[in-house]
C-alpha cells in the first residue's frame, strides 16, 4: 500500500514547500524507496497554461502535456520521476469536473456541496494514478489560513482517517523569524501556525522551521511543548547556499529518519547522498566562470524562468565553471546604443515568450550574438527570433514577421492550424480558446546526420517538450537557407522545423521546444551542456 506524506506549509507564502518535497523525495529515493510528488493547488484557475509569467512564475509542462505549477519542475529535477497530468490539480480543475458532473446528472439530483462532493474528488485525485510507489509526497499550495486551501486540508483529514493513521503523515513549513532588535528567534508565528491547522482537524507530526538562525535546544523543546511533538521532529531548515545542498542538510538534520520511524520503516540503511555532496562542492569549488545575458520579458519575475536558470547552473556542473547570469530586459535594445549590455559576455540566451512586446529588442539581440560570434541559445520564441532576424538581414526579407504580432503578407512564423499527436490529428483555430490549446507535451524530432545537434546529442532520434502556437513557416525555407539558417532537426512527417543552427558560427543553436524542462543536477541537458562548453571556449578568446 502506497503511503501518504502531506506537506502544508504557514505563516507565510514561498517558504520552500516545493524544495522541501523535492528534497524529502530525493532522500527516501536514495534509501531505495519508490516516490511520486504531487501538487494540489488552491487557486481557481483551472491551469497556469493562461496566468501572467509576472504573476504566477514559470508554467511547467510535463510529457503528456500538462500545463502545471513550477514546483513539478523541482520534483523532476531532484527526483527524476517524470510527473504526469495526473500530478497536478487547482481547485478550478476539481469544481469544473464536480459542475460536470452535476450537469450530466450523475448526482441523480442531489444537492451539490463542498463535503463530500468537492472533497470526495480531491481524495479522488489523491489516490488516483498510483501503482507500485511506496511513498505518495503531496503539497498543499498556499497558506494554511487561506480560504481557498479549507477544502484540501478538510480532504486529506478525511483521507488519513480513511487510508490509516499509520499510513498518512502531515508535515507542516513554518517560519521561525530572527527578531534583531530582541536578539531571538520568535516561536509565536509557528505556534499559531500550528493552532490554525489544529482548528481544521490536522495535527502535524513533523515540523520544518525555516530560519535563518540554528534554533536552540530550548527553542526546539518549546516548539515541541506548545505544537504538540516531540523536539526532534522539529527539523531546522536554514537557508543554503545552494538548493542542491538541501538533501544532504534535512538528512543531517534527521529529516528521512524522523518520516520513516513514524512509518515504522528501517531506518539502519543510510542514503548515498555523494552525488549531491558532488554537485555541490563542483558549485563551490568551480575550474572558472562564463557570463550568460538572458534577454527576456519578465525578467521583473524571475520564478518565470526558473528552469531555465537551473538548467544553465546543470551546464555549468557539467563544465565545471560557474555560470553568472545578466537578466536583460528585451525592451532595452529597442532603444539607440543599448548593445553594450551585451559587451562581454560569452553566451546570449533568448528564452520563450508571448506577445510583440520587446520582441524588437530579442531580434536585435540575435543579430548581436551572429555578427559577434558569440555562442546564441534560441528557446522557443528564441528561435523564432533569430529565424525573423536571419530572413529580414541575410535572406532578402526585411519585412519577415510573426503572424502572432498580426496580419503579414510575410510570415515567416505563423500560427500552427493542425499537427500529429501519436494517430491523431489536432487542429486549431484563431480565436479559439487559449487554455490547454497550444501544441503540449513530448514531440519526436528527428536530427540531421551532419548536424551540430547531432553530435551534442549522439541520436538521430528525440523527444522534447513543447509549448507554443506559432511555428517557423516550412514554405519560406528556400530563402532561410539561403540566408544561412540550417534546418538540424524536423519533425517526423518533416513538416515542422524543430531546430535551427547556422554553420558559419562557433554556436548557433534554437529550438521550438523546451529542453530545460528536462535538465537535471545529476542530468545535465545535452544542449544546455554545449551551450555552456561553447561559452567556456568563448570566454578564452577574450
Amino acid at each position: 500500500m502506497t503511503r501518504f506524506i502531506f506537506i502544508t506549509g504557514g505563516v507565510v507564502s514561498s517558504l520552500g514547500k516545493g524544495i522541501a518535497s523535492s528534497a524529502l523525495g530525493a532522500l527516501l529515493q536514495a534509501r531505495g524507496y519508490k516516490v511520486r510528488l504531487r501538487k494540489l493547488d488552491p487557486y481557481l484557475n483551472v491551469d497556469p497554461g493562461t496566468m501572467s509569467p509576472t504573476q504566477h512564475g514559470e508554467v511547467y509542462v510535463t510529457d503528456d502535456g500538462a500545463e502545471t505549477d513550477l514546483d513539478l519542475g523541482h520534483y523532476e529535477r531532484f527526483t527524476g520521476v517524470a510527473s504526469r497530468q495526473s500530478d497536478s490539480v487547482s481547485s478550478g480543475r476539481i469544481y469544473s469536473d464536480v459542475i460536470a458532473k452535476e450537469r450530466r446528472g450523475d448526482y441523480l439530483g442531489g444537492t451539490v456541496q463542498v463535503i463530500p462532493h468537492v472533497t470526495d474528488a480531491i481524495k479522488e485525485f489523491i489516490r488516483a494514478d498510483l501503482h507500485d510507489e511506496d511513498f505518495c509526497l503531496c503539497e498543499i499550495g498556499g497558506t494554511v489560513g487561506d480560504i481557498e486551501s479549507l477544502p484540501f486540508l478538510e480532504a486529506i483529514r478525511q483521507l488519513r482517517n480513511e487510508q490509516g493513521h499509520e499510513n498518512c503523515l502531515f508535515i507542516h513549513v513554518t517560519l521561525l523569524p530572527y527578531i534583531k532588535s530582541a536578539g531571538e528567534l520568535k516561536t509565536k508565528p509557528t505556534q499559531h501556525s500550528v493552532k490554525e491547522l489544529l482548528s481544521v482537524g490536522i495535527q502535524p507530526e513533523i515540523l520544518l522551521c525555516r530560519s535563518e538562525r540554528p534554533i536552540p535546544e530550548g527553542e526546539r523543546k518549546k516548539i515541541g511543548l506548545f505544537c504538540n511533538i516531540k523536539p526532534e521532529c522539529v527539523i531546522e531548515a536554514l537557508d543554503v547556499d545552494t538548493i542542491y545542498n538541501v538533501p544532504v542538510k534535512y538528512h543531517e538534520q534527521g529529516f528521512d529518519e524522523q518520516v520513516l520511524r513514524y512509518f515504522g520503516c528501517p531506518t539502519d540503511k543510510k542514503p548515498n547522498l555523494t552525488p549531491w555532496k558532488n554537485i555541490v562542492q563542483r558549485m563551490r569549488e568551480p575550474e572558472g566562470e562564463v557570463t550568460i545575458a538572458i534577454v527576456g520579458k519578465y525578467t521583473s519575475m524571475l520564478d518565470s524562468y526558473k528552469s531555465l536558470s537551473e538548467a544553465l547552473v546543470h551546464g555549468g556542473i557539467a563544465n565545471n565553471v560557474r555560470v553568472n547570469v545578466n537578466w536583460l530586459d528585451s525592451q532595452v535594445f529597442e532603444g539607440a546604443d543599448a548593445m553594450h549590455h551585451l559587451e562581454g559576455v560569452n553566451g546570449i540566451l533568448v528564452p520563450g515568450g508571448f506577445g510583440e512586446r520587446g520582441t524588437e529588442g530579442k531580434i536585435r539581440a540575435a543579430q548581436f550574438a551572429r555578427e559577434k560570434n558569440i555562442p546564441y541559445f534560441g528557446i522557443c520564441f528564441g528561435m523564432q527570433m533569430a529565424v525573423i532576424e536571419a530572413a529580414r538581414n541575410l535572406g532578402g526579407l526585411p519585412r519577415a514577421t510573426s503572424s502572432e504580432f498580426g496580419d503579414s503578407d510575410c510570415a515567416v512564423v505563423g500560427l500552427m492550424t493542425e499537427w500529429v499527436k501519436g494517430n491523431q490529428l489536432e487542429t486549431r483555430k484563431s480565436g479559439g480558446d487559449m487554455g490547454g490549446t497550444m501544441r503540449l507535451g513530448a514531440y519526436a524530432c528527428d536530427l540531421a546526420k551532419d548536424s551540430k545537434v547531432h553530435a551534442i546529442y549522439s541520436a538521430d532520434r528525440i523527444m522534447e517538450r513543447h509549448r507554443h502556437r506559432y511555428e517557423v513557416n516550412i514554405n519560406y525555407r528556400a530563402q532561410l537557407e539561403k540566408a544561412g539558417v540550417v534546418f538540424a532537426g524536423m519533425s517526423p512527417d518533416g513538416q515542422l522545423p524543430e531546430i535551427i543552427e547556422r554553420k558559419d558560427h562557433p554556436w548557433f543553436v534554437g529550438v521550438q521546444f523546451h529542453p530545460e524542462l528536462k535538465s537535471k543536477p545529476l542530468d545535465p541537458h545535452p544542449l544546455f551542456r554545449g551551450f555552456i562548453e561553447a561559452a567556456v571556449a568563448q570566454a578564452r578568446l577574450v
